[in-house]
C-alpha cells in the first residue's frame, strides 16, 4: 500500500482502545449514580442517560470491530501482539461488567444482567491471565511499561461492584485480591520506567489511569463489607494521583488529541464517585465533591465532541505516526 493510502482514515486502524469511550460514559453513570444523594431524580436520569450513550457507543465499536477482524484480520491479530495496544484487551470485557453493574444499578431484569456480567467475569479472567502470562514471558520491555497496563488490573477490581448484589461474594474477594496484589507491582514498574525514560507525548493522558486503582478500589472495598473508614485512605490515595496528572494537565494542551486522550475519563468518573461517596460519612467535602462531578462531566463531553469532530475531519483511525520501540535502549 502507498504512503497516501496508508494516511487515509480506515477501519483497520480501529484497536480496542475505541472502547475506552464506553468506560467513560459507564464510569460517569456509576458517578451520577451516587449523586442521587445530592440532586435526586435527576441525577438518576442523568446516570440512565450515560448508560445510553455507553451502551450505543459499545454496541457500534463492537460491530465495527467484528467487520474489521474479517476485513483486516492481520491487522486485528496485530493489536494482541502491540506492546502498548494489548493492555487495552481488557478494555472490552470491562465495557460489559461496567454495563451490566449500571443496569443492576438502574434496576434491570437480573435473568439477563447476570449471564452477561458473568460472562464478562470469565473473559477478564482469560485476557488478565493472558496478558500477565505476557509479562512472565518476557513480551514487555522497558518502553513498554506504560499505565495502560493497569486496565486489566483495574478491570479486577470493578468485579466487585457487582459481586455482592448478585450473590457472588467470595467471586468479589478473588477478584479483588488479583487487583490488590498486582496495582502496587505495576506502580512501582511505571515509576522506574518513567525516571529512566519519560513517557512519549501521545501516551501522557494515560498516567490519569494511576488514580482509578484506588478510586474503584474503595468503593468496591466498602461494597464487599469493608468499614466505610477506607473510603478517606482510598480518596486520599485517589487524590494524590489526581493532583499530580492535573499538574502535568498544561503538557497535554501541546499534544493533538487522539484516542489516548480518554484515558482521562474512567479515572476521573471513578474519582469522582468515590468522592460521592465519601462524602456521605465525610460531609465537609461535599462541595468538593460536586465540582469534580461538574469537572468530570464537562471532560467527557468534551472528549466526546472532540472524538466526533475529529472523525469528521479524518484525523482519527490513522495509523500510528511513527513506530513504538519494543526493546529497551
Amino acid at each position: 500500500m502507498s504512503d497516501n493510502t496508508d494516511h487515509i482514515p480506515s477501519l483497520a486502524h480501529l484497536g480496542p482502545q475505541w472502547f475506552t469511550p464506553v468506560l467513560g460514559w459507564s464510569g460517569l453513570a456509576l458517578a451520577w449514580h451516587r449523586g442521587a444523594e445530592h440532586f435526586g431524580p435527576t441525577a438518576l436520569l442523568v446516570s440512565r442517560t450515560c448508560v445510553g450513550i455507553a451502551a450505543a457507543i459499545f454496541m457500534l465499536v463492537t460491530l465495527a470491530s467484528l467487520i474489521r477482524a474479517r476485513r483486516y484480520p492481520a491487522a486485528f491479530r496485530a493489536d494482541f501482539s502491540h506492546p502498548i495496544r494489548h493492555g487495552f484487551a481488557a478494555a472490552f470485557p470491562i465495557s460489559i461488567l461496567l454495563l451490566s453493574t449500571n443496569a443492576l444499578l438502574h434496576g434491570g431484569a437480573r435473568n439477563w444482567i447476570e449471564p452477561l456480567w458473568l460472562f464478562g467475569v470469565v473473559l477478564l479472567f482469560g485476557v488478565t491471565a493472558w496478558v500477565i502470562s505476557r509479562w512472565m514471558g518476557g513480551q514487555v520491555a522497558w518502553p513498554s511499561i506504560t499505565p495502560v497496563l493497569y486496565i486489566p488490573v483495574v478491570g479486577t477490581i470493578i468485579v466487585p461492584l457487582a459481586a455482592a448484589p448478585l450473590g457472588y461474594q467470595a467471586t468479589g474477594w478473588f477478584f479483588f485480591a488479583i487487583g490488590a496484589f498486582f496495582w502496587p507491582i505495576l506502580t512501582a514498574l511505571v515509576l522506574i520506567r518513567s525516571a529512566h525514560q519519560p513517557m512519549p507525548a501521545p501516551l501522557l493522558p494515560s498516567w490519569f489511569i494511576t488514580i482509578a486503582p484506588p478510586a474503584v478500589g474503595g468503593l468496591s472495598a466498602v461494597g464487599l463489607g469493608m468499614p466505610d473508614t477506607v473510603l478517606p485512605a482510598a480518596l486520599g490515595l485517589a487524590a494524590l494521583a489526581a493532583v499530580s496528572c492535573a499538574i502535568r494537565v498544561p503538557q497535554l494542551f501541546n499534544t493533538p488529541f487522539g484516542m489516548p486522550a480518554w484515558a482521562t475519563s474512567f479515572p476521573m468518573a471513578a474519582f469522582s464517585a468515590l468522592s460521592l461517596r465519601t462524602a456521605s460519612s465525610v460531609g465537609a467535602i461535599s462541595m468538593l465533591s460536586i465540582a469534580l462531578l461538574a469537572i468530570t462531566t464537562v471532560l467527557i463531553i468534551g472528549l466526546s465532541l472532540a472524538t466526533l469532530k475529529g472523525l469528521r475531519n479524518g484525523l482519527l483511525l490513522l495509523p500510528e505516526p511513527a513506530p513504538i520501540p519494543v526493546k529497551a535502549a
